[in-house]
């Protein structure tokens, strides 16, 4: 890889770039999904291939390239170097890149159970063990599906500053799911479990414990009652307050969508110029960090080859940071902190989270839930709709229960709680002491679209929010 890159980088300054980096990735995916008892996909592949930017009189171009040979190399540069050069002469406002600090090293995720130490054929069998065990919990689970996957990446990154920067990543995740019906209703519930490291990630939860759980679940949720429709104290647990951070925290804190850069196909920010104001109660504070070993969203360096920071997003309150690139933190008047990262190396990076989360405060779960008179405890997550200023929002849950003076009482199915991000903010009564930080491993942006991992979550926490009745109840 070293060899590669310096192809490249010669090649840019000798074209005159005024600067240029190059990304090469080498990246072994093994992947399948189980339906019931059948195996209704597998892929096993490998690629290697390497993304060149070129900046030049301000003006971004980018190549992709799967041919490493000096030819191929060559031609890729002078590609990127053209692109920069057409699109100067259009150009409204130069890209500058902050300073930063000029990094040598080498880094790998800690690994206990390699992927060879229980290869795809074990893991299928495995697979059908969990789904053979949710079925059994009862006669109404009609489908019980598996999905796992595996990914060794080893991603060097080089730059005519003088950044070598190799990072070796393993990442494991996999998602339980089950299906039940019952006289026309159909109930579905689901969890992702996984991170970066070998499969402990994966066996470390206990996949027979929460197969056995939510095959259970399904069927209960058939005979629940439907929720109330009305604005209560809610309590949201680590799952379903992930889903919440990732669009209210996450998406908006992210610096090019807060410069309007992805208002075309994204949107924009609700919160943009008010850095440090308050926007939310005093015991909201939040974070974007991805140097938390184990998660989905860990890295230790970003695409730009910045060493990554955390990102104080909320500090009591009180909004006082965004995501950063080069290009963003100088227009900002910031740090670059570390939030430039590409899907692979055949996409030019974006501003993105890696792991965003609300961080946890003093509350017990039982604290929280007994200062209620009427309210709801919703538990995971399904689907987000939410407005392009990261406004309005509402967001699913996978079930909920009622609370009733104190109590968490009676099972709810189809749960979906309503809210107004500042409102929902200000809301924020409890922070629990129990910070989760969640896998999820499909967030989306950009055009083309890249869908990265991320990690979200937080502890139990208790807010105001709009109850929705189910659907055609």
């Amino acid at each position: 890889m070293e060899d590669f890159s310096k192809i490249a980088l010669t090649e840019a300054s000798k074209l005159g770039a005024g600067y240029a980096d190059v990304r090469i990735d080498s990246k072994k995916t093994e992947r399948f999904r189980l339906d019931n008892d059948s195996l209704t996909s597998i892929d096993i592949r490998s690629e290697t291939g390497a993304g060149i930017r070129v900046l030049q009189s301000g003006s971004w171009g980018f190549y992709a390239t799967n041919d490493l040979t000096r030819k191929g190399l060559k031609k890729a540069v002078a590609e990127a170097f053209s692109s920069a050069r057409r699109a100067a002469k259009t150009l409204k406002k130069p890209a500058r890149l902050a300073p930063t600090k000029i990094c040598q090293v080498r880094v790998a995720v800690r690994v206990q159970k390699r992927p060879e130490e229980f290869p795809i054929e074990e893991r299928v069998r495995f697979a059908r063990d969990c789904a053979k065990t949710m079925r059994e919990m009862s006669d109404r689970i009609r489908q019980a599906s598996i999905e796992m996957s595996v990914d060794e990446t080893s991603k060097w990154f080089a730059s005519t500053e003088g950044a070598r920067i190799q990072q070796d990543h393993i990442t494991c995740i996999a998602n339980f799911s089950a299906v039940a019906r019952s006289e026309g209703l159909t109930e579905s519930v689901s969890q992702t479990e996984g991170g970066t490291g070998g499969l402990e990630r994966i066996l470390d939860s206990d996949p027979l414990s929460i197969s056995r759980e939510l095959g259970k679940k399904a069927a209960e949720l058939l005979s629940a009652s439907t929720p109330p429709d009305e604005k209560l104290p809610v309590v949201m647990d680590p799952d379903y307050l992930s889903l919440v951070v990732h669009e209210i925290i996450g998406h908006p804190s992210e610096a090019d969508r807060v410069l309007g850069r992805e208002a075309a196909w994204a949107g924009v920010t609700w919160w943009r110029g008010m850095l440090g104001q308050r926007i939310g109660s005093e015991i909201l504070n939040a974070s974007d960090k991805s140097t938390v070993e184990g998660t989905l969203g860990y890295y230790r360096y970003d695409d730009e080859g910045v060493e990554a920071e955390e990102k104080v997003i909320f500090k009591n309150g009180v909004l006082t940071s965004h995501m950063q690139s080069r290009e963003t933190a100088t227009e900002f008047g910031a740090k670059p902190n570390g939030g430039m990262r590409a899907l692979s190396y055949r996409f030019f990076p974006l501003v993105r989270m890696s792991n965003t989360f609300i961080k946890p405060g003093n509350h017990s779960f039982q604290e929280i839930v007994e200062g209620i008179d009427r309210g709801i405890y919703i538990v995971g997550s399904k689907v987000p709709a939410i407005d392009n200023r990261r406004y309005n929002w509402q967001i699913s849950g996978q079930w909920a229960y009622m609370i009733e003076k104190g109590e968490v009482t009676h099972l709810l199915r189809d749960p979906t709680l309503m809210g107004v991000s500042p409102e929902f903010f200000k809301s924020i009564s409890a922070v629990g002491k129990d910070l989760k930080i969640r896998p999820r491993p499909g967030c989306a942006k950009g055009d083309p679209v890249q869908s990265i991992f991320v990690g979200n979550g937080g502890p139990h926490i208790r807010a105001i929010a709009q109850v929705l009745p189910t659907k055609g109840a």
